[in-house]
């Protein structure tokens, strides 16, 4: 807890569920993500922006990595939930529902970019971070490559091998929307969405978004 705080409260934490003190963690993690590297993220720095202790971090978390790998998943079940749009469709609404789940999941990355930013940039040189980065993205692979080979088998979407198309968009997904919409937007949002949907409607259906 800052000095700031616990002079305001008279030295006296207020109660809240384990549930809301954990989410409380992770957002203080996310916020110092977005200014620094994963390296100089430490539990000291973590819990100076919470009303919480020092040691109840250890009651959520069993260090740094396991809190990183806790951002992760709550990142993956945003975007998740976006792609669910047109993961879960089936026939020819798929090409139109790619752009709703597109901006969704754009609209993850324009507000948490900073943050995927910093856990890409930390999983090049350390294993743990990269299994939790790597986790993400094998989770979205192969949630795409059923939902082809579902839809290949249908007739609805062109033929293709499924897993390794569901590995390419995801990998051009995941590395593009890093890339432009990171630490310091380079692309307008609307023009992301443009060029995703582009490239997913003509390389699974053969047409224009």
């Amino acid at each position: 807890m800052s000095a700031g705080r616990s002079a305001a409260t008279g030295g006296r934490r207020r109660r809240r569920s384990p549930e809301v003190a954990e989410q409380e963690i992770i957002a203080a993690a996310e916020e110092l993500l977005r200014e620094r590297p994963f390296r100089e993220l430490t539990v000291d720095e973590v819990m100076r922006r919470t009303d919480l202790s020092r040691p109840s971090f250890y009651v959520y978390f069993r260090d740094r990595h396991h809190l990183v790998l806790k951002v992760v998943e709550r990142l993956t079940a945003e975007s998740a939930d976006m792609a669910a749009i047109w993961l879960q469709s089936e026939g020819p609404s798929g090409a139109e529902l790619i752009r709703e789940a597109t901006k969704g999941v754009v609209d993850v990355f324009v507000r948490h970019g900073a943050v995927l930013q910093a856990l890409a940039d930390a999983a090049a040189d350390d294993p743990e971070v990269e299994m939790a980065h790597y986790g993400s993205l094998n989770y979205f692979i192969d949630a795409i490559a059923k939902h082809i080979e579902r839809e290949v088998d249908a007739g609805n979407m062109l033929p293709c091998n499924p897993y390794e198309t569901a590995r390419a968009l995801a990998h051009m997904n995941n590395r593009y929307m890093t890339s432009v919409l990171g630490r310091d937007p380079q692309v307008e949002p609307e023009v992301v969405v443009d060029t995703i949907c582009t490239i997913w409607t003509r390389t699974l259906y053969g047409a224009q978004p």
